[in-house]
């Protein structure tokens, strides 16, 4: 969408009398249109032209003009000099050095790479490709080929483009202030793929500001902070039948069995992280075989520190560089699609680092967050708080989200901590936050950001799931935004997950107490579209492990992991594990030691990972346990009542059968029990985690009974209960087989 001039080269240049004051301005960073000194104009005449070059500090310029060294008379000491050339000389005729020694054209030579219709659009906040506008992109503008910068600083009284062509001297190169709109542009000729730069800022306040890229593709690796010039355009994508696929099928009544990871962490090489290449090939083949039909990965955009995990990031627009460049990221979307899987990424529009080089106080201002404290700053995190209500800041994460999607190809976005954004007094004591217009706690502009958000992306990619991370009870999240809500496709089921490890951590003798925590969700099951999530953030920070946290003897907390993990399975909603889970790792996860893969030299992790593997694709293979995931009529009740041996049971149900699952809580073996159901003609165990291959005592129904009453219609089914189990069973209904 960006505009490029198609005027002459001979339009190109202006009449500008030989400047008196101007070196100055340029010198102190107070001229706002270098173009109009620098760059090629007709002299005050009009009948020759004037070469006009900026180096602050030297004594002599030589620069090459049609393939010859001339060198210009300095005219001001504090760095301009000209040079005097005929009328019919234009841009394309010289060529000048960077600091570095470069040969390239004149950067104050060229139009503006920004035009009129970008510039509106931003202001409206609606620029759906503003990574096009903003930022460095490798570019041919006029006929010569180099990086335009763009770069949205409104405050600022001189913004320059430094890196290594220009030894990081800000004096060099300042860019042209594009008016009102607040964005600063230069095209800079003879820079390439892989070059360092940033922004160096010089504030109201007369501070110097430098500053990373905010739509920068890559940055160097951290601790370095600079921005890099990558490309995205050059990738041949293999995924086109993945993409058609998704658009046509409805991801509401497939099965979504997600496995979130960590890249850093999930496996090293000799202590080192793997490049997006090697994962890609090593997480699609460990998907496949356990039965995973998507990655959720915790965020790859750049970000400062490892410990963070990904969640504070400085580079919004950019993947990490620990694990490579765009395009290998890319690879790693393609490969995975080609496979089979789907990829989600984690996004973080809710807050950011307050690091001196990214996007806090951008221009010496709160550009991008609230310049109040008790709306800017989150009293958690100590991290900034996005402005949702600035057209500019609301379109530069709009953008961001569809950058994902389109330009990587990612299937899906799970927004981060939505709560913290929903809600004024998210982590605040009364007297520290600041009502809105109607004196409520809702944040009105963090509530039409996430609209337009959801609304445009349905729009543009249909069958992309937009996933929000909500701990409340906020109301109609996963409805559509015409009909009031917020638009999200699903919803994480925070109050399954603490609701389901509460109880699982008692100890199995008292269990009966806490009945409730198993059958209180299912009160408001389907009040919203639920992921049932046993995340990262329950494996952190003191909470011990999933097994770290079952109660018993080491058998027991093996088969209370089996349990939990299939009772997960069963519920209605989509799926989510994270890495580790699946192998019983004891300790809790940890960025620096990662998955402790070794543990599989062990006979019962080895078990463990074999019953989430079977459970997995069994899974896949039932739509009884995913069709119909979001409507009542795939759950009924067989028994919730039993609280004395701490055993539920239910249906789940499908246009293509039908499932009796069955959960026993407790270490108790029941060789006769009793299930009511009425008018079974077949009934058939197709799963038991109880069996011996996955460290069970071995306690399988290999024929469980139909009883009849004195009519001889069915009316119950006797089964063995195996200990600390899940046991699913295949039903038909009608005369007894």
């Amino acid at each position: 969408m960006s505009h490029l001039s198609s005027k002459t080269e001979t339009k190109s240049v202006s009449i500008i009398p030989t400047p008196t004051h101007e070196p100055l301005r340029l010198m102190h960073g107070e001229n706002h249109d270098p173009h109009a000194i620098l760059g090629i104009h007709f002299a005050e005449n009009a009948e020759n032209k004037v070469i006009r070059l900026w180096r602050p500090g030297a004594n002599q310029i030589h620069f090459e003009l049609q393939g010859q060294q001339v060198e210009a008379k300095k005219i001001h000491a504090a760095g301009l000099f000209e040079y005097s050339v005929p009328t019919t000389i234009t841009a394309s005729d010289y060529r000048v050095f960077h600091h570095n020694g470069t040969l390239s054209h004149d950067p104050y030579a060229f139009w503006p790479t920004i035009g009129d219709l970008d510039l509106y659009l931003f202001g409206k906040g609606v620029h759906y490709e503003l990574y096009k506008m903003l930022g460095a992109r490798l570019t041919n503008h006029q006929g010569v080929d180099g990086v335009k910068f763009a770069v949205w600083a409104p405050n600022a009284k001189r913004v320059s483009v430094v890196g290594d062509f220009n030894f990081w001297d800000g004096r060099v190169n300042p860019m042209r202030s594009m008016g009102s709109s607040g964005v600063w542009e230069l095209f800079i000729p003879g820079l390439r793929e892989g070059d360092k730069y940033k922004f160096e800022i010089k504030s109201q306040n007369n501070e110097i500001l430098l500053k990373s890229d905010p739509l920068a593709y890559s940055s160097e690796l951290r601790p370095s902070t600079a921005s890099v010039i990558a490309q995205i355009n050059r990738f041949e994508w293999q995924d086109q039948e993945w993409i058609e696929k998704r658009k046509q099928i409805k991801f509401e009544t497939r099965p979504l069995n997600i496995y979130e990871v960590h890249l850093g962490s999930w496996k090293k090489k000799d202590s080192k992280f793997l490049n997006y290449r090697e994962l890609a090939i090593q997480l699609a083949e460990y998907c496949l075989e356990m039965g995973f039909t998507h990655v959720e990965l915790l965020p790859i955009q750049e970000h400062p520190l490892d410990e963070s995990w990904g969640y504070q990031v400085s580079g919004f627009y950019a993947v990490t560089s620990r694990h490579g460049n765009p395009e290998d990221f890319q690879w790693f979307v393609n490969h995975l699609h080609k496979n089979g899987i789907g990829v989600i990424l984690d996004w973080v529009p809710g807050h950011f680092p307050t690091d001196e080089f990214s996007l806090g106080r951008f221009d010496g201002t709160a550009l991008y967050e609230h310049e109040d404290p008790k709306k800017g700053l989150h009293p958690h995190w100590s991290t900034l708080i996005f402005n949702y209500g600035r057209h500019e800041v609301s379109n530069f994460l709009v953008a961001n989200a569809l950058f994902w999607i389109e330009q990587m190809h990612v299937d899906g976005l799970r927004v981060d901590a939505v709560a913290s954004m929903l809600y004024l007094d998210y982590g605040r004591t009364d007297g520290d936050w600041i009502p809105n217009k109607y004196g409520s706690n809702e944040n009105l502009e963090a509530v039409e950001f996430l609209k337009h958000l959801n609304s445009i992306v349905h729009q543009r990619v249909p069958g992309v799931m937009m996933i929000a991370e909500e701990s409340t009870s906020f109301a109609r999240i996963t409805v559509p935004v015409e009909y009031g809500g917020l638009g999200f496709n699903m919803k994480w089921n925070m109050g399954w997950m603490n609701d389901t490890l509460r109880y699982f951590s008692k100890d199995m003798l008292f269990r009966h107490y806490h009945h409730n925590d198993l059958t209180f969700g299912l009160l408001y099951a389907f009040t919203e579209k639920f992921i049932l999530v046993l995340s990262h953030d329950e494996v952190v920070h003191g909470k011990n492990s999933l097994i770290g946290k079952m109660p018993g003897d080491v058998w027991q907390k093996f088969a209370n992991l089996r349990l939990v993990y299939s009772y997960m399975i069963c519920q209605p909603g989509k799926k989510l594990l994270f890495m580790g889970g699946e192998i019983a790792q004891w300790n809790e996860w940890s960025i620096a030691k990662g998955i402790e893969w070794d543990l599989l030299e062990y006979i019962p992790h080895q078990e463990t990972q074999r019953m989430i593997k079977d459970l997995n694709h069994f899974y896949l293979d039932n739509p009884s346990l995913w069709e119909r995931d979001f409507h009542w009529t795939t759950f009924e009740w067989v028994d919730f009542s039993d609280t004395k041996n701490s055993v539920i049971s239910y249906l789940r149900k499908s246009d293509h059968g039908m499932l009796l699952c069955v959960h026993n809580f407790t270490p108790t073996f029941h060789e006769d029990y009793k299930i009511a159901l009425k008018n079974v003609a077949s009934i058939h165990e197709v799963f038991n985690t109880d069996a011996t291959k996955y460290g069970g005592s071995g306690k399988l129904n290999t024929s469980p009974e139909i009883l009849s009453n004195k009519s001889g219609h069915a009316e119950s089914t006797k089964i063995q209960l195996a200990p600390l189990a899940t046991m699913i069973f295949k039903l038909s209904f009608g005369k007894i087989e």
